[in-house]
């Protein structure tokens, strides 16, 4: 919005405007309304949250030490979610339609989010949407976004081959070409694309909705999941840094760096409020948005398979939970950790909860440093 005055209408008249033709300068504006945004704004929604009873829920099998945090206000991914969307409107390109999918998928899995967390505050208790419920809406979103990418392929501004990490000559494409000339079997040819995309999105999603519980965890790993997606979307959709490192070069997706860096703005602005001791938590609304969002610029940038690095902690948090319910039904009630997801393994070991959340702060830390020479290391 901002771009299109500033820059489309102004610049003609006022060279100074110019400036905001680069991206770069745009990205670091975003970043700075989404934490103003967040600032200005988290105290008056923290209030209307209190004023209509919208508290947290505590588990009575969650560490005892929780308990206190009952009635803290909840579902302040809100916040998050416009701290985002209002920067990415005002200071990205409108008519790029990688920016309208990625707030397309954010819209679309906090809706979700926002569905389980008011069926929660209805009920007064910890029961929200079904897990079956969940899936198949995350799994629905995710087919609309798979199938907006398939589009773009026919048009030539996207490509369904994955780049593997560290083998640059190593490029499976997703979509059975040898099956393109048979009539009638096109959902086939795209169906791995599809359900890969689908994995994706909603694995990370609910990734980072598993590591959504202790004060500041989620959102601190998030500031720097989202950071190392602004390094990877600026030099996946730079002409010279995609050459130099051998990406595949896709100009349009640079745009969505705007995105990201709303993203580490608006999540640090969080943050500020739900640093231990937290004075209100995002929620499903949040924690699902949020993860729904890094998958979705991880599959435009086409890094699916660095997400593991990118996420590290929330993979980590997600397969916590994985294996200790597959040990429990497979090995008679015999648990691996004391308590799943691991963070709450950490704490029962009696770690501090300052302590957990520093340490997996500093974890993520290295996982996207890792993940950033990956670039390099191919």
């Amino acid at each position: 919005m901002l771009y299109w005055l500033l820059y489309q209408k102004l610049f003609p008249y006022f060279r100074f405007f110019r400036i905001f033709r680069y991206l770069t300068f745009r990205c670091v504006f975003a970043s700075l309304t989404a934490l103003l945004i967040g600032l200005l704004i988290g105290p008056f929604v923290i209030e209307r949250l209190r004023e209509f009873q919208i508290g947290q829920y505590i588990r009575e099998e969650g560490p005892q030490s929780h308990q206190k945090k009952g009635g803290t206000p909840t579902m302040g991914g809100v916040l998050i979610c416009i701290s985002i969307l209002v920067p990415t409107l005002l200071w990205s390109d409108l008519s790029n339609p990688y920016v309208w999918l990625v707030m397309f998928s954010t819209v679309c899995f906090a809706g979700i989010g926002f569905a389980d967390d008011y069926t929660k505050v209805v009920h007064k208790r910890n029961l929200g949407l079904t897990g079956r419920q969940k899936l198949a809406l995350q799994f629905l979103v995710s087919a609309i976004v798979a199938g907006v990418l398939i589009e773009l392929q026919d048009r030539g501004s996207y490509s369904t081959k994955l780049m593997v990490p560290f083998l640059k000559r190593v490029r499976p494409d997703l979509v059975w070409q040898w099956l393109g000339g048979v009539p009638h079997l096109h959902v086939l040819v795209v169906l791995p694309f599809i359900v890969f995309v689908m994995l994706v999105i909603t694995l990370t999603s609910n990734a980072v909705n598993l590591t959504d519980g202790l004060d500041g965890l989620a959102i601190g790993c998030t500031i720097i999941a989202a950071g190392a997606l602004t390094v990877l979307t600026y030099v996946s959709g730079h002409v010279v840094f995609s050459d130099y490192l051998e990406l595949q070069r896709m100009p349009l997706v640079s745009e969505v760096t705007v995105f990201c860096g709303a993203m580490v703005g608006g999540s640090i602005g969080f943050l500020w409020y739900n640093a231990h001791p937290a004075e209100i938590f995002m929620g499903d609304v949040g924690s699902l948005a949020l993860g729904g969002a890094i998958g979705t610029v991880a599959v435009v940038i086409k890094q699916e398979l660095l997400l593991p690095f990118i996420g590290g902690v929330f993979i980590l948090e997600a397969a916590s939970v994985i294996l200790q319910v597959g040990s429990y039904k497979l090995r008679n009630g015999k648990r691996i950790f004391k308590m799943a997801p691991l963070h709450h393994h950490f704490e029962l070991m009696g770690w501090s909860e300052s302590k957990v959340i520093a340490r997996f702060w500093i974890l993520a830390l290295v996982f996207a440093l890792f993940a950033l020479t990956t670039l390099k290391l191919r």
